[in-house]
């Protein structure tokens, strides 16, 4: 059996001397014996990267009966950034990487076109939908968007020009999820 608590709209993450204020959403799952159809793991799957990225909390009284093993080459691959464009998720190999909007919108830009320099102004227009903004603003984000990824190389640097997707970057765009 496993209980998720998510809240009903969006609050910060919660600090450990602070209550939550706001409803909650409990989904309680009696799951029998043996594997799980590949709906069900899909919905455990989701509500598992819920509680990852810190909107809701779960616990379970049998977590390897609800939660399905990785495969053992998933776990090794921490450099392999992905991209769920679905759902709007990031992963870092099995880590999901809580970004902003702007910073997830992009990093899927740079993605969806490898090997093509941007400048400041490009990316405000393509990114940002707007060209008047201060050109620094992008630098900003690029700086939050790879600290974000902790050291993976994912944005590279063309001095004198703007940004582009670095070509060791470890990156793939899944359109399905």
């Amino acid at each position: 059996m496993s209980v998720v608590a998510i809240p009903a709209r969006p609050h910060p993450v919660a600090r450990p001397n602070r209550q939550r204020t706001g409803p909650t959403l409990t989904i309680t799952l009696d799951l029998t014996p043996g594997p799980l159809s590949p709906r069900l793991a899909r919905l455990v799957q989701l509500l598992g990267e819920l509680a990852e990225s810190g909107e809701g909390q779960m616990s379970a009284t049998d977590t390897a009966a609800v939660v399905p093993e990785p495969p053992p080459a998933a776990t090794t691959d921490f450099d392999h950034v992905r991209i769920l464009a679905g759902s709007r998720a990031v992963r870092r190999g099995e880590r999901v990487v809580a970004l902003t909007r702007i910073e997830y919108d992009l990093l899927l830009f740079l993605a969806e076109h490898p090997r093509r320099v941007f400048t400041r102004l490009q990316l405000l227009s393509n990114v940002w939908g707007y060209e008047h903004a201060v050109l620094r603003t992008v630098d900003v984000h690029v700086r939050r968007l790879r600290a974000k990824l902790d050291g993976v190389e994912v944005v590279t640097t063309v001095h004198g020009v703007g940004y582009r997707l670095a070509d060791e970057a470890r990156i793939s765009v899944d359109h399905t999820r």
